[in-house]
């Protein structure tokens, strides 16, 4: 059955648009080294035409010239038509690519929307505000715990802060007056030893030997001296 009816043939892929212009191209890379070569023949007629007197041969040269311009202007115009050719296949291609992307941009979106939709349902924004109220509420108890910790020990509760500036303020005046000799503050200064003797009201220590009046003993000048009261006479001799 083969034999008479032959093989089926698989039906080749259509071209891409890759390789439709691929194959453009190199169409017109042969077009454009054509071109070059008519150039190359075509300045070579020009030299010759400056080196020829008008004449027969001189005009023989410019026919030939013309056909190789002429063949020049035709392979111009082909390189021109697959230029454009190749220009829209570029655009199709660029417009294939773009839907691709779209397709894949959308594909990850929608992805993307369906995972996002099933962290959704684990998160509430009620949790969220009582995980943070609870947060606020640990902060307070942890401030009142570091003021408590801070708090200092034997210092009275009492204590008027008047009061207190007030005192600052005169241990600041104590600190600016400074005596005249060694520059040390009134309250640094040792304080003066008490007069013993003004506070038993004892008499000066006499200066020389007094004589003591007619008729008093010593004892009795001493009393005096003192201020004891007096004592009988009798009492002592006894």
């Amino acid at each position: 059955m083969k034999r008479v009816f032959g093989v089926k043939k698989d039906k080749e892929p259509p071209p891409s648009v890759g390789d439709a212009s691929d194959r453009i191209n190199k169409r017109g890379e042969t077009v454009d080294e054509k071109i070059k070569k008519l150039d190359i023949e075509l300045n070579r007629y020009k030299e010759q035409i400056k080196k020829t007197r008008p004449g027969p041969a001189q005009e023989a040269v410019k026919s030939r010239a013309m056909r190789v311009l002429k063949q020049k202007r035709m392979y111009e115009g082909q390189r021109d038509m697959l230029y454009n050719q190749t220009f829209n296949l570029d655009q199709v291609a660029f417009a294939s690519e773009g839907i691709k992307d779209a397709q894949q941009t959308m594909t990850a979106l929608k992805s993307a929307n369906k995972e996002l939709k099933g962290m959704m349902k684990t998160v509430k924004i009620q949790d969220i505000d009582n995980l943070q109220d609870e947060m606020m509420d640990l902060m307070d108890v942890s401030n009142e715990i570091q003021e408590t910790l801070g708090r200092s020990y034997g210092v009275p509760d009492d204590i008027d802060e008047e009061d207190l500036m007030g005192e600052l303020d005169a241990l600041e005046a104590d600190m600016g007056m400074e005596t005249e000799a060694d520059g040390v503050p009134s309250y640094l200064q040792p304080d003066a030893e008490p007069d013993l003797s003004a506070e038993l009201r004892l008499p000066s220590a006499p200066t020389g030997h007094a004589t003591a009046p007619a008729g008093r003993s010593n004892a009795q000048q001493a009393e005096d001296e003192l201020g004891l009261p007096a004592v009988p006479r009798a009492t002592l001799r006894g």
